[in-house]
């Protein structure tokens, strides 16, 4: 489908209705009883047992499945800073996927502020409304901060997507490309291409998946993040390693993994020829990849291959993961996602992708068959299986580190 198709159609399937999300009754709302129950004088009661006991929201309120998708729109999927109400459409994207995958009602907020401080009151103060938040398309580094100080001051779950969903769904194909190749993550060199939200969170989380941080080279446009350079800011000095290369072709050089998440077309044939065997390269800008399949499978058909682009093998997208995470964090009312939910998140995802895949999904997902293998490192959204696996290792493993506040459903039992 041409660039030209796929504009007029997505602005056709935007405007008729206007949007992709709206709000559904759950209660009658037919007779006058129905609504002095809904409204006046009923509501009231509810009301006084909130004040009571503020957990009570969680009885009498749709605050316990319902998720806050919250931007101020500095850095829209690949558009880079077009403002809170730009982003809309992605926030309300979001939404749709949280309800398609998990049911979660999630709602949009798209934010005006003033500065850091002022974002970050913004969301706090309304924070209470919600059982959780999505934060989403907030350029570095300032998404870092934001994260931080939100996880600080709120007592939900705060979870910025375009980095540890990202890094969650990242390992999960990383590992299994591992296994595949026969490398171990914990002697492979890694070569990160992209110093922002996603390079940062995807290498800190292969970093407690066993990744040695003598062995990870993160690059950005000048090069190879190292301490003779006086320009690192954010998050960056973190990852300094002056172990030799400083520029990316030369980190490149017998390098096992490439992970890109900067932009289209850095990485040239010679540095793929340039890669240890049985090398690694999942390249995840979008719409253009750092670099080809084609070009990669042409020079180095050992190689194994991941984009972030639904047309090639191997997407890495975070629709596998946010939806069914949240859903395991709400359903025990954790007080936040941690590092031990999140790991539990990847190996769900990980050990999935091993198992038979069922008739019907890789029917959905327009295949002719789907293995555990080169082509197929990572589940597809649509297999129906990710919602229970990821959800219930989610909240055993938010039971398991004490940030739950109520037990196992006992649907997750059946």
């Amino acid at each position: 489908m041409s660039h030209d198709e796929i504009y007029k159609q997505s602005l056709e399937y935007h405007q008729n209705p206007p949007g992709k999300i709206g709000i559904t009754l759950t209660k009658d709302a037919n007779t006058a009883h129905d609504l002095s129950l809904a409204y006046s004088p009923g509501v009231a009661e509810p009301v006084r047992e909130i004040a009571r006991d503020p957990d009570n929201a969680y009885k009498y309120t749709s605050k316990g499945n319902s998720v806050a998708v919250i931007t101020d729109g500095t850095a829209i999927l690949g558009l880079g800073n077009l403002g809170p109400l730009a982003s809309k459409p992605v926030m309300e994207g979001k939404a749709l996927l949280f309800k398609r995958f998990a049911n979660i009602d999630a709602i949009d907020v798209e934010v005006k502020h003033n500065g850091v401080d002022d974002f970050i009151n913004t969301v706090a103060n309304i924070a209470d409304s919600y059982g959780g938040i999505n934060l989403e398309d907030i350029k570095a580094p300032e998404c870092f901060v934001i994260e931080r100080e939100l996880i600080k001051r709120c007592s939900i779950p705060v979870f910025h997507d375009d980095q540890h969903g990202t890094a969650i769904v990242t390992a999960a194909g990383m590992l299994n490309a591992c296994q595949i190749q026969g490398k171990k993550i914990e002697e492979c060199r890694i070569v990160c291409v992209g110093a922002g939200a996603a390079g940062v969170a995807c290498m800190d989380f292969l970093l407690e998946n066993g990744a040695q941080k003598k062995n990870l080279f993160m690059c950005d446009r000048h090069g190879v993040i190292r301490s003779d350079r006086t320009d690192l800011n954010g998050e960056k000095p973190r990852f300094i390693n002056d172990t030799g290369p400083k520029t990316l072709h030369e980190a490149l050089t017998g390098a096992d993994i490439l992970v890109g998440v900067s932009g289209p077309n850095l990485v040239t044939e010679d540095e793929v020829k340039g890669m240890a065997p049985n090398g690694i390269i999942f390249a995840c800008s979008n719409p253009e990849p750092e670099v080809s399949p084609e070009l990669v499978h042409a020079v180095r058909p050992d190689i194994i291959m991941a984009t972030g682009r639904s047309d090639y093998p191997n997407q890495i997208n975070n629709v596998i993961c946010f939806p069914f995470l949240f859903r395991g964090a709400l359903d025990v009312r954790a007080k936040c996602i941690n590092i031990p939910m999140m790991k539990a998140a990847m190996n769900a995802i990980r050990l999935l992708a091993q198992e038979p895949v069922p008739a019907e999904v890789v029917k959905a997902a327009e295949a002719d068959h789907l293995e555990f293998g080169r082509d197929y490192l990572i589940p597809k959204p649509m297999d129906p299986r990710l919602l229970k696996r990821i959800a219930k290792a989610v909240a055993q493993a938010a039971i398991d580190s004490g940030v739950s506040q109520i037990p196992m459903p006992d649907h997750y039992m059946e």
